[in-house]
Parts: C-alpha cells; structure tokens; sequence
C-alpha cells in the first residue's frame, strides 16, 4: 500500500499569519500596484461606493495613502489589466483562461445546465451574430445600444428576467468572443476581444486549472482542497501545494510552501473592502479569524447590525472589529456611523484603528466626521 504522506500541523495563529502576510497585509506594504495586482492575481469589479468602489479600497489597504485610483485606470488604459468574470486581472493571465474558452460550455461530457446554455446562446445565434458585426463595425458600445432580437428570451427565477443581451454578452466573454474595453461612467463598454485581450498562447486546459490552482494559494496563503461553488473565482485551490492540519478544525486544507518560512511576522491595522479576499470567503472567515462578519447592503436598514458597507478591521493577525463609514462627496466628509469593537480592545488598538480611519479620509481627501 502506498504510504500516506504526513501532513503539516499548524495552530490556528500560524495559519492566521500565514493568510495575513500572503495578502500582503502584514506591515511589509508593497509598493507597486501591478506587482501587487499580479501576486493577489485578481481584484474584484464592484461599483458599489459607499466608500470607494471595491478594488481600490484594495489597492489602498496594501499600498497605503500614496496610491491614486489613476493608477489603477492607468493599468486599464494601456493593457496592463483586463477585465474577465468582473475581476481585474493581470493581461498575460488570460493565457490561463483561452482553453477554457475554447472548450464553452465545458470540455468532456456535459452537464445538463451546460447543454442548456449552450442550446439557449444557439437558439439565439442571430442575436449573437449582430453584437459581433455592430462591435466590428462600429467599435466599443454599452448593452444598451446593443441590439435585442432574441428569439428565445432569457428566462430564470426573476433577478435576470427580460436581460437578454446582457445575459448573452456574458456568455460570449466566456466563449472569447467580447470584453470589456473600458467604462462609461458606471455603464461597460464592450468590443471584440480580439481588440481588448492581448494575443497570447493558450496554456492547455488541464495546465491551467493547476497554474490557476498555485496562484490562488499564492495568493491566499492556506485553502480548501475543495469548497462551495463561488461566483467568477474559486475559493478552493485543488490539490496543489501541501497537505495541513489547523490546530482546532477539522479536514484538511493545502498551504503554500512558500508561506512557510516564518521570518518574523509584524502585524498592523487595516481597514478592508467587504469583497477583500481576506473575508471574501465567509466559511474560511469563520474557521480561522472565529469573525461575525456579513455584508448587508441588501438588508433593510432596520435589519443592519453593521452598516450598509462595514468595513472589517483587522489588527495583527486578528479580524477585531467593523467600521461602518460612507463617503458624502458633495459635502466632503467621510461619515464614521460606528465603530463596531469584537471583544476587547486595548488603547494601542483604538489608537492604531483611529489613524487607519484618518488615513482612509486622507486618501479621499475627505473630512472625518465621527459620530
């Protein structure tokens, strides 16, 4: 029998440090964006700005107050990033995603939901044939003015009803055929991807799930072999890197090796977007932070315990408390509602959370105004 290979055993601390430095949020910062955007591998597109849209709340929580949002459209503009699954990534990573691509809806045997969408982007092959020819002809345009002559309308449990194009559009990202070229105020502008991704050689299927699988735990430091389906990206990595143990939970999660290597950890105070990657993963979030956290911008008001967008605080290798803020731009405050303190929280803490909130108003060169 083949022998078992022994597993490495971590405490709950170790791994704690091991997700906090491997997102670049220990006190080492890092100082330039498109490396850093190359090692998170992604950064989400959420336009939601109740404080600052989402990937640049990001950007600023590693780089500090010295970063501009026009470095972040400065990537955008000449190539650097592209946009796919509503994630920002690195150009020369589509290489990882082209074989997919090429394989919609799926390689192998299909899946029931599968053979339906396919049936359903055929059925309306007409429709997709006239966003190519208006794309080519006319160059970048918003959903809107694409033309709706579907035959076979887009039907689900309600939320995408009656949004045909747009649903279409989606699925001809995921075939290859468009992008997002760039944005229109808060509307998508889309072109040929042919005229937006760079011209770069497939990495075979099988070999870019596993690359996707390595990056991912880069990124993350520690994760699930396996995990519930997300939305656009993976929050498992497969069986890439070493088998663990955490002291305290039970199953097996993969570490990067790379992480190991403990040559001092030194924590500070963060302020993170809800979508960090961090927390993203509400279940890993829980297993090692042991953090209460939810998202409720889609809650009532009255039904809120945190804030519309609450920003969780971390300190050290601890998630230890929530900042409910809002932007108010038109008269040049930043709002602190609440700050939500999880047990017990020293001065030094209290001190360090202040100064991230200062910095954060510095950044948007907005007032801070504390209730």
């Amino acid at each position: 029998m083949p022998r078992t290979q022994p597993r490495l055993e971590l405490t709950r601390e170790q791994a704690r440090r091991i997700a906090v430095r491997a997102q670049r949020l220990d006190a080492r910062r890092p100082d330039d964006l498109l490396e850093l955007v190359r090692h998170l591998t992604l950064l989400q597109v959420e336009p939601t700005a109740a404080v600052a849209p989402s990937a640049h709340v990001v950007a600023w929580s590693r780089l500090g107050p010295g970063y501009r949002q026009s470095e972040l459209d400065g990537l955008l503009a000449d190539g650097s990033l592209v946009e796919l699954h509503s994630m920002l990534r690195p150009a020369e990573d589509l290489a990882l995603y082209r074989a997919e691509m090429a394989a919609w809806p799926g390689p192998g045997e299909l899946k029931d939901w599968q053979r339906s969408l396919a049936g359903w982007v055929e059925a309306n092959d007409d429709t997709r044939r006239d966003i190519l020819a208006q794309l080519h002809d006319e160059g970048p345009c918003t959903t809107r003015e694409l033309p709706d002559t579907t035959l076979v309308p887009w039907q689900s449990s309600g939320w995408n009803n009656d949004r045909n194009v747009r649903r279409l559009l989606d699925m001809m990202v995921q075939r290859g055929e468009v992008a997002v070229a760039a944005m229109d105020g808060r509307d998508k502008l889309w072109d040929l991807a042919e005229r937006v991704y760079p011209d770069v050689e497939p990495v075979p299927f099988d070999e870019a799930l596993r690359i996707r699988g390595e990056r991912r735990l880069r990124s993350l430091g520690l994760a699930r072999m396996r995990a519930a389906i997300a939305p656009t990206e993976p929050n498992d990595v497969g069986p890439v890197g070493e088998a663990a143990v955490v002291e305290g939970l039970k199953g097996t999660w993969r570490v990067d090796p790379a992480h190991l290597d403990d040559d001092g950890f030194e924590g500070r105070a963060a302020l993170l977007s809800p979508l960090d990657r961090l927390v993203f993963d509400r279940l890993r979030m829980e297993e090692l932070f042991e953090f209460d956290y939810q998202l409720e911008m889609y809650k009532p008001k009255d039904k809120r315990r945190f804030g519309y967008w609450a920003l969780p605080v971390l300190y050290g290798d601890r998630l230890v408390g929530k900042v409910d803020a809002t932007a108010d731009r038109d008269a040049g405050i930043l709002r602190v509602s609440a700050v939500h303190e999880d047990g017990r929280w020293t001065k030094a803490l209290r001190s360090a959370v202040d100064e991230e909130i200062d910095s954060l108003g510095s950044w948007l060169r907005l007032f801070v105004e504390r209730s």
